[in-house]
């Protein structure tokens, strides 16, 4: 007869509730984020056929440029300010141009309702604007965007100054995530710390370890027990689904802890076990939305800042025509 090591098995009891309870935690959470997150990849392409008048331009001729349609938005909107330009549009796609409202406005202009305008990149006209990522009411325009911000924040609004919330939330559950999957593989790990009560068994078990390697203690565990009872296949199902895509959990886990908590937590563990070059947004501190003052350099001069510094480093401009 062979006794557990007490302590071993204490210990694996403990880890088991904490492998519970950590992923029941972060379930819904996580159905919400895969749910999200496979319809979101299609983003662009739902987009386009629930609104199709919006992202398709039929308008032959020649591109204006980017800059002079953003610039033709700002003085059409003098209350915001453009804060995205895609440099280049597609052939027979719409410019897409992100705004967001001025932090001092001028005097008796009412504030806008929309952080999105979709322009004609031929003739400059105006085919339709919305708010990107509205909770509601939610229509045809707006259904991929608010999906989209769904998985990554939750729609939690800002609170004290701060609109990060969600963000956060979704990080912290990420490292919850990462910590349950090492947990789990551990549990899957065969059984040890076992004492025998007398040299005969001490030696049978000796025996017995070496008959059966690590491995072959531990492939049952990546298998299914199609003949057992319901209880078991679902145990076996979550087990054996867990350690066949364990490396891809935790990449995932990972790299949604990298997006969301960059600077609070992914750069200062970087940082102590690497030599990293910051980035510019890095150096830049974050501020909330209300101390966001307008840039003092216009597109322009930074676009051109941009070229000077990518031919100092060596880049050719390629020959044709490339809309800016």
């Amino acid at each position: 007869m062979q006794l557990s090591n007490p302590a071993t098995g204490s210990w694996r009891k403990t880890l088991l509730l904490c492998h519970r309870w950590l992923g029941l935690a972060s379930a819904v959470f996580l159905l919400i984020t895969g749910l999200t997150g496979a319809i979101i990849s299609w983003d662009h392409e739902l987009d386009e056929l629930l609104n199709p008048a919006w992202m398709h331009s039929e308008s032959s001729g020649l591109h204006q440029s980017s800059l002079v349609l953003a610039k033709q938005v700002a003085e059409r909107y003098p209350q915001v300010q453009v804060s995205s330009i895609p440099l280049n549009v597609e052939h027979g796609h719409t410019l897409s141009l992100g705004v967001r409202p001025l932090p001092n406005p001028p005097a008796g202009l009412e504030p806008v309702k929309f952080n999105q305008v979709f322009v004609d990149p031929v003739s400059g006209q105006e085919l339709g604007k919305r708010e990107w990522g509205a909770v509601w009411p939610i229509d045809r325009t707006n259904v991929v965007s608010f999906l989209y911000k769904l998985h990554y924040s939750l729609h939690l609004p800002e609170m004290w100054g701060i609109d990060r919330w969600g963000i956060w939330l979704m990080g912290g559950v990420a490292i919850i995530w990462l910590i349950d999957s090492f947990v789990g593989f551990y549990l899957t790990l065969p059984k040890s710390g076992r004492k025998p009560q007398t040299r005969l068994h001490k030696a049978q078990a000796t025996h017995s370890a070496n008959q059966a390697s690590f491995w072959q203690r531990w492939w049952p565990a990546w298998k299914m027990r199609w003949n057992s009872s319901s209880h078991k296949r679902y145990f076996d199902m979550h087990r054996a689904f867990g350690l066949w895509t364990w490396i891809l959990l935790i990449i995932l886990a990972f790299s949604a802890l990298a997006l969301n908590l960059r600077r609070e937590v992914f750069m200062p563990v970087m940082k102590s076990a690497f030599t990293l070059t910051p980035t510019p947004s890095d150096l830049r501190p974050r501020l909330s939305p209300a101390q966001q003052q307008p840039p003092k350099v216009d597109f322009d001069k930074i676009l051109a800042l941009a070229i000077n510094d990518a031919k100092v480093q060596g880049w050719q401009e390629p020959a044709g025509r490339i809309s800016y």
